[in-house]
């Protein structure tokens, strides 16, 4: 009958009882197929993290600056890790930068999401944040 008809017999299921076969153009099959594929590749948001590195003695001029880009940044649906650097005695007085980023997360509320809670590496504080839906 697919001979008959100028078409292929494409089996579908072959570990059924009977097996399950259909009548159809294979070409024009692969093709849909592989323009599906392009257009979910390209309908596909990929995120990037983005990094806004701070300091714990930071000034409010450079904090409004950093506010501003991580707005920016969750508007395009990005995430963004902000990155808290000490140096020398800073070290000691962490918790100076832990109020910083917990400032930084209540000036973002409703705008992102807490990921990753502020964490000591060394001598890096981290906190990442993502977009809300």
């Amino acid at each position: 009958m697919a001979d008959a008809a100028g078409f292929d017999l494409i089996e579908i299921s072959p570990q059924a009882a009977p097996p399950v076969c259909k009548i159809l153009d294979y070409g024009k099959y692969k093709y849909e197929a592989q323009k599906r594929k392009a257009d979910a590749k390209r309908k596909q948001k990929v995120v990037e993290i983005k990094e806004l590195k701070l300091r714990p003695m930071i000034d409010t001029h450079d904090y409004e600056v950093k506010v501003k880009q991580a707005k920016k940044f969750l508007a395009e649906g990005n995430k963004v890790k902000f990155t808290m650097r000490y140096k020398g005695r800073e070290l000691s007085a962490n918790n100076m930068g832990k109020e910083v980023l917990d400032r930084l997360l209540e000036d973002l509320e409703g705008l992102c999401k807490l990921d990753q809670a502020p964490k000591l590496e060394g001598k890096q504080m981290m906190m990442l944040v993502s977009p809300e839906k």
